[in-house]
């Protein structure tokens, strides 16, 4: 039987990869920072490591054969840790990585987080293992949360729009990749939602289904610096949240795919799917 590591089990999409793959029977290892956070589940074991920690992680994936790669949480160091991880994933034999990727990675990218999964996507593939390549757009769940406490989402998108996905349905995309890596080996997929909207049309919807109101400010980019400097962030950090919206207004994250559709075998959710 194929053994498959998950990372991230304790956050939402790695959660719900490790629930569904440990019911359907498959043999896991859970990679946490955090034991005692780790999910119970049916014959998962569970090891503790974090991305930077090389030796642990080699540890923790030895006997692996595949491994479910959650991109970190962002940070200056993001892309040193996922190389770090990456090397040890090759050390200790792993012959598969899947890695939850962005939409238009590259190091050319807008949006500047994507650059960073543009440098893991190299390293991944310079290490000689196979991979599958989860690019994800933005997470359609969490664009209301952009809004400030008066429900505002301001940002410089213009009318761009986003094909914004579900984290679910990222979820269940992975579970078919992994449940059969053979068949997506060396492979890249773009998730997408079934629709794409304009930040606007996400405050509407967003309003009508929770009952709380939502709007859209449109900002320049000077107003865009200005209005998050209040929060001291480090220049990366800002140029991301800044960039978020950039990335939209030029067109990088309109594109919509029938992947989600043709790996899980079910139509993509609807912002009032996972607002509901």
């Amino acid at each position: 039987m194929t053994r498959i590591a998950v990372t991230g089990a304790t956050g939402h999409i790695g959660g719900r990869v490790a629930s569904e793959l440990a019911h359907r029977g498959h043999s896991l290892r859970l990679i946490v920072r955090d034991a005692a956070r780790a999910p119970q589940l049916p014959g998962a074991e569970i090891a503790v490591a974090t991305y930077g920690d090389g030796d642990a992680v080699e540890k923790a994936l030895a006997g692996v054969d595949v491994a479910f790669m959650v991109s970190a949480h962002e940070s200056a160091e993001r892309v040193s840790e996922h190389l770090s991880f990456v090397a040890a994933a090759t050390r200790a034999g792993v012959r598969h990585i899947v890695y939850t990727s962005f939409v238009g990675a590259g190091h050319a990218a807008g949006f500047t987080l994507a650059r960073d999964h543009g440098a893991t996507e190299d390293a991944i593939r310079d290490s000689g293992l196979g991979y599958t390549f989860l690019r994800d757009n933005f997470y359609l769940d969490l664009l209301p949360h952009f809004a400030d406490e008066n429900g505002v989402i301001r940002g410089p998108s213009g009318n761009g729009v986003t094909a914004a996905v579900a984290r679910a349905d990222v979820a269940d995309a992975a579970v078919a990749v992994l449940e059969h890596p053979e068949q997506h080996h060396d492979t890249i997929y773009e998730l997408t939602g079934g629709e794409a909207l304009t930040l606007g049309d996400i405050a509407r919807r967003a309003s009508v289904t929770t009952g709380r109101r939502f709007t859209f400010i449109n900002e320049t980019l000077d107003e865009a610096y200005a209005s998050r400097a209040h929060y001291g962030a480090p220049d990366w950090q800002v140029e991301a949240w800044v960039s978020t919206y950039t990335a939209i207004a030029d067109g990088e994250l309109a594109h919509i795919t029938d992947d989600v559709r043709r790996l899980t075998g079910h139509e993509p959710r609807t912002l009032e799917d996972v607002l509901n």
